[in-house]
């Protein structure tokens, strides 16, 4: 076999197989596979795994057959430490594969990314050693140059001269037009070793990444200066040169539009974008929102970008705008509320502070309301999730977090980052296309687990919805979209919880729900009314509710709204093993005899 010449630049990569089973080792090859991808070599001595998962492409099945049955993979030696290990098996010899996916295949037994199965000693996955590939038609970029080292180069170079530019002092000549990650992190590591910190090195490098090869002619791209947006498109590609004090050594061109925004004006999923504190903020998730904002089409040909500022005429379809459907007759008669301006208050807390807790005491129908108002001004109970806080309930069940996850095809167990019920409505929410669908999360006892644990850093972003913040696993810029809102029930008989703290208080509209006042006052008669039964039960439970001195205890209607309350003795019932129980807590210690004071027997005297 002719000598294989290794790709130029590219270190040698790794995959380690689980529970200490060995590693396979490789490098990428200059030659190109069937596919147009680099082909890559696996090395003699490499351990594979033995098993072949149902999950494994019907060629890569073959080759490893022929390997087995040619002796190209042989039984590993048994390790003594380990009995119970998966069998493995040991590469007699180096394997010339069509791409680093085929060779990933190979090594695990099922079908696997390549590009970021392999890694380098350092852990850095292949994919940053291979030059860009396929991208979005148009995408939009955000490059902050309002402070640069002092500086405010919007003002001062970028509106008047038309470019934008990143300062890159310590970086050598380019002479690639493409470079790949992993050459710009080499750039970053040689070239500001004691200028920077990891994480600074770590920021420049996906910054120089995005601006040198992942922008292109005919980008929308943005910036902030004293505080206003101004918008143009990229008509150059990356100059490196000097300028004064480094600060803008590598620039493209750019028509800015005349017309700048008044940042405090924009639409909210901008402002939240735009608040990430990077260089250089990838603006592709709200294109739409620019285009609209610009009045600009889309390109009928890539020759739009030579006239600066000049746009096709025919206009973008305007973006529909977050509202809640009105409160109708039905709807209000539906929840058997009398008070129409009731919902419509409800409705506007809601368009205003995106969330609000309905409190009080039991059976005031909390959960079923903010079911329904939930299903009603989302459109249904698709946009609709219900979660239930309990004390044990932390951040990592309600956001993300890392949890011991089965591999539906190796069965092995590990520990991987998973959305909680919050992230997967939030990133449903802020779909392409759904952005102007509200949808609801609904936290039931939301008072009962510990608040500011559960929450965590997106307790910030219940006060400030147009700002991002890092998460803590992940690391993204997370910001909770604007159609999101989020409706708790609390119930105030809980004294196991310590009072609600002010932090909370301030984030949400707080909205009772109490037998003694309207909406739920008279709600059982209505609905009684409504069914066409005796109203003598309504009549019982506002004598009861009179003898109770804490409202805090008062018994809800719900607990008599029910087909068995009206079914031979069923009022009795419900009364001896629902209300009084409640009652004889409130009054645990006092040495109250409950039935006298609070049986059916003793408020029917007081009927008239």
């Amino acid at each position: 076999m002719p000598p294989l010449d290794r790709l130029p630049g590219t270190p040698e990569f790794r995959i380690k197989l689980p529970k200490d089973g060995g590693e396979a080792r490789g490098y990428l090859l200059a030659e190109f596979g069937g596919n147009g991808t680099h082909k890559f070599l696996l090395q003699e001595g490499s351990i594979v795994a033995a098993e072949a998962w149902p999950g494994l492409g019907d060629h890569a099945r073959r080759f490893r057959a022929e390997l087995r049955a040619s002796g190209g993979f042989v039984d590993a030696p048994a390790d003594p430490g380990q009995p119970q290990e998966s069998p493995r098996w040991v590469a007699t010899r180096d394997i010339v594969c069509n791409s680093s996916s085929a060779a990933a295949a190979l090594v695990y037994g099922y079908d696997a990314s390549g590009p970021e199965s392999w890694r380098t000693a350092e852990g850095h996955p292949l994919a940053d050693y291979l030059s860009t590939g396929w991208r979005a038609p148009r995408k939009a970029w955000l490059v902050r140059g309002s402070n640069v080292s002092g500086h405010n180069l919007v003002r001062q170079l970028w509106l008047k001269e038309g470019f934008v530019s990143l300062a890159a002092a310590h970086l050598p000549p380019l002479e690639e037009t493409d470079p790949t990650k992993s050459a710009l992190r080499r750039f970053v590591e040689e070239g500001y070793e004691g200028a920077a910190s990891y994480n600074q090195k770590q920021g420049l490098v996906d910054e120089l990444h995005a601006f040198l090869t992942q922008m292109r002619v005919g980008d929308t791209v943005a910036t902030i200066g004293d505080g206003r947006l101004n918008v143009g498109h990229i008509t150059g590609e990356v100059v490196q040169t000097a300028s004064p004090g480094g600060l803008s050594n590598l620039r493209r061109t750019v028509a800015w539009l005349p017309q700048s925004h008044a940042y405090e004006e924009l639409p909210e999923e901008v402002q939240q974008k735009l608040s990430v504190q990077h260089d250089v903020v990838d603006l592709t998730g709200v294109l739409d929102a620019l285009d609209a904002l610009t009045g600009r089409a889309e390109r009928i040909g890539p020759t739009a970008t030579e006239d600066a500022g000049e746009y096709p005429s025919a206009e973008r379809p305007v973006q529909r705008e977050l509202s809640l459907p009105d409160i109708t007759e039905e709807f209000a008669a539906d929840l058997i509320v009398h008070d129409r301006a009731w919902l419509e208050e409800i409705r506007e807390l809601l368009l205003d502070e995106r969330q609000l807790v309905l409190y009080g005491p039991p059976g005031t129908g909390k959960t079923y309301l903010a079911m329904k108002l939930a299903e009603y001004f989302g459109g249904g109970p698709e946009q609709v999730k219900i979660v239930q806080f309990h004390p044990s309930y932390a951040y990592e069940d309600f956001f993300e977090g890392f949890r011991p996850v089965e591999d539906p095809e190796t069965r092995e167990v590990a520990f991987r980052l998973t959305a909680g019920p919050l992230r997967e409505l939030a990133d449903l929410a802020s779909r392409e296309g759904n952005r102007h669908v509200p949808h609801f999360l609904i936290i039931d006892e939301i008072n009962r687990a510990n608040l500011a644990k559960v929450f965590g850093e997106l307790y910030f972003l219940l006060e400030y919805r147009t700002r991002s913040v890092r998460l803590t696993y992940s690391g993204d810029d997370f910001a909770l979209p604007p159609n999101l809102f989020v409706i708790g029930t609390m119930n105030t008989v809980d004294r196991s919880i310590a009072l609600v703290d002010a932090a909370m208080r301030r984030r949400f509209a707080f909205v009772e729900l109490s037998p003694r006042t309207e909406p739920t006052a008279g709600l059982l008669a209505r609905w009684l009314k409504r069914e066409g039964r005796d109203l003598v039960p309504a009549r019982l439970l506002d004598v009861l509710n009179a003898r109770i001195d804490d409202a805090d205890f008062a018994i809800g209607p719900s607990y008599l709204m029910k087909p068995g309350v009206y079914r031979d003795g069923g009022l009795e019932r419900a009364w001896r093993t629902k209300i009084l129980p409640l009652l004889e807590e409130h009054h645990y210690g006092e040495g109250l005899d409950i039935a006298a004071r609070y049986g059916l027997d003793s408020l029917r005297e007081q009927l008239p």
